[in-house]
């Protein structure tokens, strides 16, 4: 991959084949991850979101390949947006592991991450209750992602660099948000 970027940093990787200028290139931010045996090009959204009322607290986007996991921290810290503490965070599968659960631990949060199979262990009855109670709450979560998808096309990058991207999706939860805000009040 970093072959690739340094290539098409070039003033040759900038010329196609008839050695015209290229108008479009390749996002070099983006990258492969294999999800269910299918492999898919793009960038992975992560999102926090207050499952009390649907609103998004804090997002972040990174190359689909990178790791749910690392972006826990991240997230739990920027949704600290009030005085009074988050009590318990919801995550799904993907941000199982003893960090995670030791960063919740250490900050007096309660841990709602989802459990999945180990190597060397399947789940016990009691966690797979477990899951289901946690899924009831994170439907929430769920519903801006599919949201998003359906109405805003976010299930497709609009622009080849992160940065754009990122610009593109704030200002997608700011109109979730408001649309989310104007059904509260009115309720």
């Amino acid at each position: 991959m970093e072959d690739l970027r340094k290539e098409r940093n070039t003033p040759e990787g900038k010329l196609d084949k008839n050695g015209n200028s290229l108008k479009f290139c390749r996002d070099s931010e983006s990258n492969w991850v294999k999800k269910n045996d299918k492999y898919h090009y793009g960038l992975k959204e992560h999102a926090s979101v207050d499952v009390d009322n649907g609103f998004i607290l804090a997002t972040t986007l990174t190359p689909a390949s990178e790791s749910d996991s690392v972006y826990l921290p991240y997230l739990t810290i920027a949704s600290c947006h009030t005085k009074d503490p988050i009590e318990k965070v919801y995550a799904d599968k993907g941000y199982y592991g003893a960090p995670n659960s030791g960063f919740l631990h250490l900050n007096g949060i309660k841990d709602g991450i989802m459990r999945r199979d180990v190597n060397n262990a399947k789940l016990t009855d009691f966690e797979l209750k477990r899951n289901k109670k946690i899924s009831k709450k994170r439907y929430i979560v769920e519903q801006y992602f599919g949201m998003s998808h359906l109405q805003d096309g976010a299930f497709r990058a609009r622009f080849t660099t992160i940065l754009k991207n990122l610009w593109d999706t704030m200002c997608r939860q700011m109109a979730f948000n408001i649309r989310r805000g104007s059904k509260l009040v009115m309720a």
